[in-house]
């Protein structure tokens, strides 16, 4: 026998939620094979089975969270035909229920005639219930046992609604205001209020049976992202749980708001240098490297060299210090389809040329897109580049990834025309490719004037580095 233990998915990892099994209950497992999936407030990952036999057990149902080390699941060591047999004998016991079958006897004597009285008084029944719901609805507190608030008690008193005829879509199934909008709308009610000269609706009330269909439970209740093409008509709201790794983002962003000083600076640059390698390189790079060569390598590269010029920005805030770092772990946020945010990280980028850095950030994106990454490969990092420039943003402002102190946004680059100067001092106007870098960063660590300075830096190299040398 084995047991399947929630491993250690980070240095920093304490708990997982299983999200799903890949093997039932009998179901045989080789070693290394995919087991199953676990979502931590770092990344979701799928976990390999550390041995190979049969699952005797799941100990943790999915959606279930718990702490590192705790048994998951048990593998035996041979075939599981131990679990059938002691189902198959357990089952001759409940079919041992021929004892009950004394009990089938005595059903005879209990009259068959005695249902029918009670179904004879079925239809009653319904009868009551209706100016009971009718009631409520008129007396404006209750329709149907439900609560409602006051305008909604006004609107189905002034147009006469039965309550119970309208599903609500609130807390609870609670009955909103947007509800009886609906169903006035789609039954064309008129006012019953004695000021106006709508006349009663006894059409209407067979008309409320095709308008419940419309409201949307199935819409609200959806767990994941309702494309706005499957919206249903009609249907204003849909519900979409927020799923761990939103809730995980959030209350991330939320506590680095709460303990970090977020400034903004930001500049703008020329990547025409830039513009004119990538258009000489452009086609042979992606022939040999499998993708495009994008501007965020250049930034990469240079927003690197400039750290180490300017070290404070490279650092972390402990306990009333600054650990000041002499190595960086380049963290690249990558977008998960609109699902997600996750920043895996360039490791000892410090020490790697364009052509490298460019390899390793495209292979971290394509991992993490397709929940290859381990944990640890999210953990490290001394500084972040956020990249949301293929959407042509001008500026944002993005929030810090504690423990470091500052995340650098690189945003959209658009042909403009700005003012050249030649070797002359003469100056023209040419069209050029320009954007801006924005950087959030802590005050805690550092000042206005040394943000400045290093953007200043990274502009710098940007705009008059050798590319063509560092492509080779």
């Amino acid at each position: 026998m084995a047991e399947i233990e929630m491993p250690q998915l980070g240095e920093t990892v304490t708990e997982g939620t299983i999200t799903r099994w890949f093997k039932n209950v009998g179901d045989t497992i080789a070693q290394d094979e995919v087991l199953f999936e676990v979502s931590t407030d770092k990344v979701d990952t799928e976990v390999p089975s550390p041995a190979t036999g049969t699952i005797a057990e799941i100990k943790v149902p999915e959606g279930e969270t718990v702490e590192v080390g705790t048994v998951l699941a048990v593998v035996s060591d041979g075939a599981a035909p131990a679990t059938p047999p002691a189902a198959t004998e357990q089952a001759p016991a409940p079919e041992q229920a021929p004892t009950p079958e004394p009990v089938v006897a005595q059903a005879p004597p209990e009259p068959a005639p005695a249902p029918e009285p009670v179904v004879a008084q079925a239809p009653p029944q319904p009868a009551p219930a209706e100016p009971v719901a009718a009631e409520p609805a008129a007396n404006g507190e209750v329709a149907g046992r439900r609560v409602l608030s006051p305008v909604v008690r006004r609107l189905i008193t002034e147009y006469a609604i039965d309550a119970s005829q309208i599903t609500g879509t609130g807390l609870g199934g609670r009955i909103s205001r947007d509800d009886v909008q609906r169903h006035i709308e789609a039954n064309k009610l008129v006012s019953q209020d004695p000021g106006s000269d709508g006349g009663t609706p006894p059409p209407p009330p067979p008309a409320p049976q095709p308008s419940a269909p419309p409201v949307p439970s199935p819409a609200a209740s959806a767990s994941v992202p309702v494309p706005a093409s499957q919206v249903q008509p009609g249907i204003r709201d849909a519900v979409v749980p927020l799923s761990n790794i939103r809730q995980r983002t959030g209350e991330h962003m939320v506590m680095s708001k709460a303990v970090a000083p977020h400034t903004l600076t930001a500049i703008e640059v020329d990547y025409e240098a830039v513009e004119q390698i990538r258009t000489r390189h452009g086609a042979d790079f992606k022939q040999q490297e499998g993708f495009s060569l994008t501007y965020l390598p250049f930034i990469s590269r240079a927003t690197i060299d400039a750290l180490r010029e300017y070290p404070h920005l490279n650092a972390s805030v402990g306990d009333r210090e600054l650990v000041v770092h002499n190595y960086v772990n380049l963290g690249i946020a990558v977008d998960l389809d609109f699902q997600g945010l996750l920043a895996p990280v360039v490791r000892d980028a410090d020490g790697k040329r364009l052509r490298s850095i460019a390899r390793d950030t495209a292979d971290v994106a394509r991992r993490a897109r397709s929940k290859q990454l381990s944990p640890d490969e999210l953990s490290g990092g001394t500084f972040t580049l956020t990249n949301a420039g293929s959407y042509g943003t001008m500026m944002q402002f993005p929030i810090i990834n504690q423990p470091q102190v500052a995340i650098l946004s690189t945003d959209g680059i658009k042909r403009k025309p700005v003012v050249i100067e030649d070797d002359y001092g003469n100056e023209s106007i040419a069209i050029h490719s320009v954007g801006v870098l924005a950087m959030a960063w802590d005050h805690r660590a550092i000042d206005g004037a040394y943000a400045a300075a290093f953007l200043a830096r990274v502009k710098e190299i940007i705009e008059t580095r050798d590319w063509e040398s560092e492509l080779a």
